[in-house]
């Protein structure tokens, strides 16, 4: 799987998580020079209290386009270390 936004990939794994429609990918496998931390959370009941980054291409800033769980809860634990994309990001 591929995430991309405005051109660039974000990120590329054969190993993503697949959560309520929404593909899980490694934090190994993000380009981490596209992401700088967000000051947004958000909190899942059953997931637990979730972090964003913001992505920043070409001079272009998608605010809180990618999440993730530092500290998920046991129900979630599968997806520590990874994140997530929304916003206009393409995961194909």
């Amino acid at each position: 799987m591929k995430a991309t936004w405005n051109g660039a990939t974000l990120a590329e794994s054969d190993d993503t998580i697949v959560i309520e429609n929404n593909h899980y990918f490694p934090e190994s496998s993000i380009e981490k020079s596209y992401f700088k931390q967000s000051d947004m959370h958000s909190t899942c009941p059953w997931k637990g209290e979730a972090s964003y980054y913001s992505v920043f291409v070409d001079g272009q800033e998608n605010k809180d386009a990618a999440w993730y769980y530092p500290e998920p809860k046991d129900a979630a634990k599968e997806i520590k270390d990874y994140v997530a994309f929304w916003k206009g990001v393409k995961i194909g």
